[in-house]
């Protein structure tokens, strides 16, 4: 391998997320050479070689994203059918993933913490290695760049290699199967190894900081296209790209928050989807050699950061539908094609079951949800801090989008008697969406502080922070409610330590059952790619 400059952030290395605190240094690192390092051949399983392989990553999505939204779809669909009330609940496997013949576990932990971030543990299932959380792809002392298996496949048995985000193309987890850095945070530096990867299809969310963070480098895309990169802009274009257009470069022209591709939820008619990336990249790398391509719904980690329920139940649906593409393409070639589906971590302590409905969930109240929690805070909040709008007003506006219908002039105060909620049914909610007198002051005094918020505070009180983290206070607590409403719970707005499920299909499938660590995924990848 060659020398590189490797941007360094110092790295505070046993505290989770201390990266983002520490300040920048650049420092040169020896790389090995391939004849210093060692070098293995793992012996081949039984079972034919997969000449097309997917690995999809759901970022943020762990067991309780999975059935969470499995459970809501059979909710969704008894209601649709007018047996929302009907006993028993029945939940077929209505996403593809969870049919699968064989499905492992994976734990998560890194360096770091063992509540982990998506740089290390993407590095994990990439390499096979334990790293610092928030470093891509080196040693803990920034000495050693790892190889990944995307690497491994381009440059050991000619595949053609496809990387897909709902994210920026350049963030943690795409990052994690072409880039080498001490921290996830040189955008700068990880676009140009993106450009120096030679790898085949990159699509999805915007690169971040296309001219660094002085914004006086040169323009990656132009690089790019100096590199002998197809940038494309445009769905038109897009929609035109074959196998014949050599290496390409896939931005939508029509992108979302922090240039990422829309929530699901807010998907307008003929925008392009995760899955419509994957079905273009399938044909694009489509070739006798045989491809590998990675495809991370990004956004189930974002919603599930700002606590979005509904928002990351539809982003999980849009990760299977991108499945859904890879499982038609294993259907003309099942000999030859391995497909898993998998998380790098769990987002937010999402939990089925909540305190204040104790057994009950009313799931379908998430249908009533029409706008995720970013679009709100542009579309709505915006201009309510502006222009000081009333609460009576954009109480009707979280009615409309939410569900959630202010108090009768009766009141609806739950009254909780001690020691006997169990034999009360009274004290405890039924689901309604009509908000409780608690719940309407709690709304009310969100939307005091979010009046009262600049954006530009940096620190937060640890009750502030408590109650709705680093989010817009009224929208955080909008999706709060609604969750509590429906049965569900988030703990946190940071990552988890929660194993994560590892859903395969193929030939070789089998070599992914059981429990084990994240490292192993790569391991058995290269196992059952037979690369060295």
């Amino acid at each position: 391998m060659k020398k590189r400059l490797i941007g360094v952030t110092m790295v505070c290395v046993m505290a989770a997320g201390a990266i983002a605190g520490c300040s920048q240094n650049s420092v040169k690192v020896q790389i090995p050479s391939s004849t210093e390092s060692a070098t293995t051949t793992v012996n081949q399983v039984e079972g034919k070689t997969p000449k097309y392989v997917f690995l999809f990553i759901g970022d943020g999505m762990s067991y309780p994203q999975v059935q969470l939204t499995n459970y809501y779809l059979n909710a969704s669909s008894n209601a649709s059918s007018g047996n929302a009330e009907e006993k028993p609940l029945t939940s077929s496997s209505q996403l593809t993933m969870m049919n699968f013949p064989v499905v492992g576990s994976a734990q998560t932990y890194d360096s770091t913490s063992f509540a982990p971030d998506s740089a290390s543990t993407a590095t994990s299932i990439a390499t096979g290695q334990k790293t610092w959380s928030g470093s891509i792809n080196v040693s803990e002392d920034f000495s050693i760049e790892y190889e990944t298996i995307a690497e491994k496949l381009k440059k050991q048995k000619n595949y053609k290699v496809g990387i897909v985000s709902s994210v920026n193309i350049n963030h943690a987890t795409p990052a994690a199967f072409y880039a080498h850095q001490a921290s996830r945070n040189n955008y700068y530096e990880i676009g140009q190894e993106l450009i120096e990867s030679e790898f085949d299809y990159f699509a999805g969310g915007a690169l971040k900081q296309p001219t660094g963070s002085d914004k006086n480098q040169k323009d990656l895309y132009e690089l790019a296209k100096e590199n002998g990169y197809k940038v494309v802009k445009t769905q038109e274009e897009a929609k035109k790209l074959t196998s014949k257009d050599g290496k390409v470069i896939v931005i939508e022209d029509k992108l979302a928050d922090s240039d990422s591709l829309a929530y699901n939820i807010d998907l307008e008619k003929g925008e392009w989807a995760l899955k419509d990336y994957v079905e273009k990249g399938i044909e694009v790398l489509d070739n006798e050699e045989g491809f590998f391509m990675m495809v991370e719904g990004g956004k189930i980690d974002w919603a599930c950061h700002a606590n979005d329920a509904g928002s990351a139940i539809f982003d999980t649906v849009a990760l299977d539908q991108a499945v859904r593409k890879a499982v038609e393409f294993y259907n003309k070639h099942p000999e030859e094609t391995l497909i898993l589906v998998t998380g790098d971590h769990e987002t937010g302590g999402l939990t089925i079951g909540y305190a204040g409905t104790d057994y009950d969930t009313f799931l379908n109240n998430l249908s009533n949800q029409k706008i995720s929690y970013a679009k709100f805070d542009t579309d709505y909040v915006k201009s309510y801090k502006e222009n000081k709008t009333e609460f009576t007003k954009v109480m009707k506006d979280i009615e409309k989008l939410f569900g959630l219908k202010a108090p009768t002039a009766n009141g609806t105060t739950v009254e909780i008697q001690k020691d006997s909620a169990d034999s009360h049914p009274e004290s405890k909610q039924d689901g309604t969406l009509l908000l409780t007198d608690y719940e309407y002051g709690k709304l009310q005094e969100a939307y005091k502080t979010t009046l009262a918020r600049t954006g530009e505070e940096s620190t937060f009180s640890q009750e502030e922070y408590v109650e709705y983290g680093s989010y817009e206070p009224l929208t955080v607590t909008i999706t709060h409610i609604l969750n509590n409403k429906s049965g569900i719970n988030f703990a946190s707005y940071s990552h988890t330590g929660l194993p994560v499920g590892v859903f395969a299909k193929g030939e070789v499938a089998s070599q992914f059952e059981g429990y084990y660590d994240n490292t192993d995924i790569f391991k058995q990848l290269a196992k059952v790619t037979g690369v060295k």
